[in-house]
Order: C-alpha cells, then structure tokens, then sequence
C-alpha cells in the first residue's frame, strides 16, 4: 500500500513540475478514435466533457444517442434498456420498481453516473431505473464489465452513464414535446434554451403520468377472470437547468441541477389487496471547471445528490453525498496519456431506523499506451479508504489490438483483466435491528476477450463483435435470519460467465435505407456457496437471472417517413436460489412509424405512433407481477 502512495505522489510531483501555464489560443483535447498522442483543436460549438472509455481499452461499449432516446422520451430508461439492449431489468411493473443486472450481477453491482456525479443511493447501493426519465439527460453510454479501477465502488457488472449536452453558438432554440397513450398515459416536457459564443443555458421541464389501469387475468380467483388495476397511478414532474460559461479560450465553467419528483401507487401482488404508496424526491446538481493547457487538463468538480424515499407515509428516509474531486491530465509522451486525481465524498444518512456518516477518499491514476497505432492499452489504479478502512486496492488491464485491415474490413480483438469492488451500503452495516459493521467489501476478478469486426462494400455496412466473459465474486453480502431478525453476512462466492453478441448493419436501396440491431446475451451466474445444511443453491443460476436474451429490430426510412419493428425475448428466470420454481420464458414486439415535418411546413418537428407488445402476450418479468398487453402511444415534438 505504501508503494501505490508513493507512486500517486510520484505522479503528482510530475504533473507540478511539467504543468505549462504559457499556452497558445488554440486549446486541443483529445480524440479516442486517434492516436492518443494527437492534439485537435478544441470545437467552439460543444460543451467539453471527458469520454467515459476514453482509459476503458478492451472494455464492451453501449453508446446511446440522442436519436437512439427519441422515440422514449416521456418514459423512463427502464424501457430503452429493456426493449433495445442485451441487459434485462428485474421490473416489478410499468413504473414500478427496475433494477439493473449485467453480467448476471445483482443491482448493487453497477455504478451509476450523472454528468460524472455517481447518484448509486449510499443506503441500498443501487438506482431505481425507473425513476430516471429519458427527460432528464441528452445521451448515455454504457460499459460492460468490471470498472473499479475507472470509476470506484459498485462497478462490479459495469456501469452507466447519463449526460446532458449543451452547445454554444446556437442563438435561441426551443422545444415541446407530448405523449399520449393508453392506460391513462400522458408525458408532456417544454425546453427552451440560448447560447452565444461564450456561454450557453437551456432549461427543461416535464410531466408524466399515467393511471396504469391496464386489464390483467387474475390468478389467484376461480376461473382466472380478467380485472382491471385499480392501485397503479405514477406521477412525476422535474425540471433541468444546465449552463456553461466559457471565460477564455482555455477555460470552461459548466453546472447542471436536476430535480426529479415522483409519486406511485405500488402495483400490488397478484391475490394481493396491499395500497402501499412511494414518493421520491431526487436533487442532483455538478459544477465542472476544466483549464486547458498546452500538454496538460485540469477538471475539479463538486456536485451533490440529495435523495429522499418515503414509504406509505411512515417510513421517510433521507441521504445525502457530497462530492469534491480534482485531476490532471497530461501528454507524458506523444503515445502515453495519464490521469491523475482524488475524490474526497461524504455521507450523511438520516433513516427510518438509524443516523451515520461515512467519509470516503479515492485516489485514482490512469494511463493509455500507443504502440504502431493497432495496439492501444490502458492501466489503471485505484484506492479507496471509507471510514479508516481500505477497500481492495483496485488495477484493470486492457488492451485492443486491429490485427488485421484492408479496404473493406477490419478485424480486432479486446480484452481486460480486471478487480472491482462494492463497499457495503449504509443499511448493511446500520440497520436496526440486523446491520453489521463488520461486513468486509464485496471484490470481484474478471476476464474477457472479444472479436470486433467491420465490414463494408458498396452501400452495406455491417459491424459486429463477439466477447466472453468470466468473472468471480467473493464476499457477496446477503441478509439472512438470525433469530428474530434478518442480518447481512459476506458469505456467498459467485462464478459469473457467458457471453455477448453484437450486431449493426446498414444497407441503402436505390432512395430507401434500411438499419438492422441484433444483440443476444448468455449469462450464467452460478452460486458456489453451501449457506447451512439445508441450503440447496450451491450450483444453482442465481434468483431472476434469464441465461438467455435476445433482441433485435428492422428499421426502415425513406424522405421524411421512417418505420420500425422491435422484438425481444428473455428466456426463463427462476424465483428462487433452489431452481424449482420458474417464470416462464416471454416474446414481446413494438412497432412503430415515424414522420419528420416538411421543410415547407409551419413549424419543425416529427410526430409518431407507437404500437407496443403488438401480438398482446401475457407475460410476467417477476413472479406475480403483471404487465400490460397491447398498448399505443402517439407522440409529437415541435422546435422553435
């Protein structure tokens, strides 16, 4: 330990000593698809931010665009996760309660990113995707696999990221946008923005609600008959102020806030006649201050995020996390880039049960490597100290390397070596009665190697990629019975593999283009742990983790028409850690049309209709919670 402090400060001294303040009008950052050792000018129109892979070398990327959220806007992320990536969400209704797993990790194992703020909840240690509405961020990426070494605790399964997007020199720009469809369905957001040469601001605000009053059969009276929810309504409003200020041609000031309220009837059990209410009130505000040298780039940052839950009115539990950081980047030569940087966070947890603070401080360094422009690899380093203790002090290795290139294809592989971790939350070591100070941190080894490959001639273009993965878990903590309560203990180990596939193709014939998404995704996550003698889960897939799934989608465009047609399918889950009880296997389709208005047209804009899960199938992703069949939904956005 005391060599990887030296080493920081090494680093340090370094930067001190080589930082160059006499730098010239033109600032460069850099460009991840470019040799690192490549400067370019710094573009005038767009708010700088830092790539989040830009040090994530051999690591799988899901990079989602503005476009990619157009036709979700006014829902939440849950269902552009579910309906167009290879994850799957444990969803306990429209609405209602998403977790995330990747990799076949539980929700606790994937850290969470707003415009670089981790937003994770200290006392569950996860994110509720289904109060992140499309509303509140521009863009998302998402890396697959291990990332402690690049962004700290939790990011076991991998980690996501949301960000929103300003630009400068773009004068007045305004937008509305509705959604109205079935079950009661009604998401109404208004943005308005202006941005000039040096400074840029745009605010947004929206509503959603919807009465999720869908029919659903009823298993639990004779003869099954079909029902209506009574108990489903979701309210929800925000808003979201970004600004960006550029003082000098070598500096940039941004901050963004965002508020998110949400209010829900929980959908009950089937056979269950429960009225349980949820609120949620979530305040997340960044402040980023970037100075661009000549060979150099520093970025502090300072955010919070507030969270409050409040559960059938009784139960109100509140957090809050304070964020300061610091890096430097710089050019050590022209093919090696390094970071260097601290994160300092505190705590304050103000529950239903108990009260505690925890302070946490994080040193991080990173580095990319070019070697004759084919082979790029990445290092990275990571400690983090919580409360005087020492998390697993955290390195990742990867590497990409195009082997082979021609005129029409390309062909490379990627792989990582890597240890995570997750700092046990707030309620594992707190909650009374049961909490457990003593609970050691969750660390994970992971493997992978992947295939990329690109192709094209003439007007058809294919991209794809194969990765597999194996990854080992230890110290996993879950709550057991310990006489009259419930208590967490680091007692599971979990071997976690499968693999990955990827596919994007684009073809245009003759004035039609025509786009193909393909993804399939084998998860295993076997249990390697005998809990007690009764204990029949060692060698079991865990709890409500599909092996298989399954997406594709066709679309279609032509002038200003474009159509598409989606289908997923998520192979069986079991209920349990034994394996014998199973929900079973379910194949949705969407489909959908699209127009952009005419350029002679009054105003711009598109509008859009919708039809989801078009074939009306009964499905349940969780035991007993209902979801609903064939519904529509028409939307229309206009700009200013």
């Amino acid at each position: 330990m005391r060599l990887l402090f030296m080493y920081i400060f090494a680093l340090a001294s370094l930067v001190q000593s080589s930082w160059a303040f006499d730098i010239g009008p033109d600032q460069g950052r850099r460009d991840t698809l470019s040799a690192i050792g490549d400067t370019l000018d710094l573009k005038a129109v767009e708010v700088f931010t830092v790539p989040v892979e830009k040090y994530a070398y051999g690591q799988s990327l899901i990079q989602v665009s503005e476009r990619d959220l157009e036709r979700f806007q006014g829902q939440a992320f849950t269902e552009y996760l579910q309906k167009q990536t290879g994850l799957f969400l444990r969803q306990h209704g429209p609405g209602m309660l998403a977790s995330l797993t990747m990799r076949g990790t539980s929700a606790g194992h994937n850290a969470v990113f707003w415009n670089g703020l981790p937003i994770n909840s200290p006392s569950l240690g996860q994110t509720d995707f289904s109060i992140l509405p499309v509303g509140g961020f521009d863009r998302a990426e998402i890396l697959l696999g291990s990332g402690g070494a690049l962004f700290g605790t939790d990011a076991i399964g991998g980690s996501v990221h949301l960000h929103t997007r300003l630009k400068f020199n773009q004068g007045f720009q305004a937008q509305v946008q509705s959604n109205v469809g079935s079950f009661g369905l009604w998401n109404q957001s208004v943005q308005a923005g202006f941005s000039a040469e040096k400074w840029s601001s745009r605010t947004q605000v929206y509503r959603n609600f919807s009465r999720n009053d869908f029919p659903f059969r009823n298993l639990s009276k004779f003869g099954t008959p079909v029902e209506r929810h009574e108990h489903g309504t979701v309210r929800q409003y925000g808003f979201v102020q970004d600004l960006a200020w550029r003082p000098t041609d070598r500096s940039q000031l941004s901050t963004s806030i965002w508020y998110n309220d949400s209010d829900r009837e929980i959908i009950p059990l089937i056979g269950s006649n429960t009225r349980d209410q949820q609120q949620d009130r979530n305040l997340r505000w960044v402040m980023d201050y970037f100075y661009f040298g000549r060979k150099n780039t520093l970025n502090l940052k300072g955010g919070l995020v507030s969270d409050e839950l409040v559960f059938n009115v009784g139960s109100v539990n509140k957090t809050r996390q304070y964020f300061l950081s610091g890096d430097v980047e710089w050019d050590i030569l022209p093919n090696i880039q390094a970071k260097s940087g601290i994160r300092q966070t505190f705590i304050q947890g103000n529950l239903s049960t108990y009260e505690a603070e925890e302070s946490r401080t994080e040193l991080y360094h990173s580095s990319n490597f070019s070697f004759r422009n084919n082979l790029l690899v990445s290092l990275n380093l990571r400690q983090l100290i919580y409360d005087g203790n020492f998390a697993p002090f955290t390195p990742s290795l990867g590497a990409e390397w195009e082997f082979f290139q021609d005129q029409k294809q390309s062909m490379g592989l990627k792989t990582m070596l890597a240890r995570s971790f997750k700092v046990p939350t707030l309620n594992d070591r707190f909650w009374v009665p049961g909490g457990n100070p003593e609970l050691l941190p969750e660390e994970s080894y992971s493997a992978e190697l992947g295939l990329v490959h690109e192709w094209k001639k003439g007007n058809l273009s294919v991209n794809q990629s194969l990765t597999y993965f194996q990854m080992w878990v230890d110290n996993w903590i879950i709550w057991l019975p310990r006489g009259n309560f419930w208590s967490p203990e680091n007692i599971r180990s979990v071997n976690n593999s499968g693999l990955e596939y990827n596919l994007n193709a684009q073809v245009r014939l003759s004035s039609v283009k025509l786009d193909f998404s393909g993804n399939y995704a084998f998860n295993k996550a076997i249990n390697q742990t005998d809990i007690d003698g009764n204990d029949r889960s060692f060698g079991k897939q865990l709890p409500y983790t599909p092996v298989h799934k399954a997406q594709g989608q066709v679309g279609a465009s032509k002038d200003i028409w474009s159509a598409f047609i989606n289908h997923q399918w998520v192979g069986e889950r079991f209920v349990a850690t034994d394996n014998i009880a199973s929900v079973a296997a379910y194949s949705l389709w969407d489909t959908g049309i699209r127009m952009e208005f005419p350029e002679r047209f009054i105003v711009k804009g598109q509008a859009g209709f919708q039809v989801n899960n078009l074939l009306n199938t009964e499905y349940q992703i969780l035991r007993l919670r209902t979801m609903p069949g064939r519904n529509y939904q028409l939307n229309i956005t206009i700009r200013l």
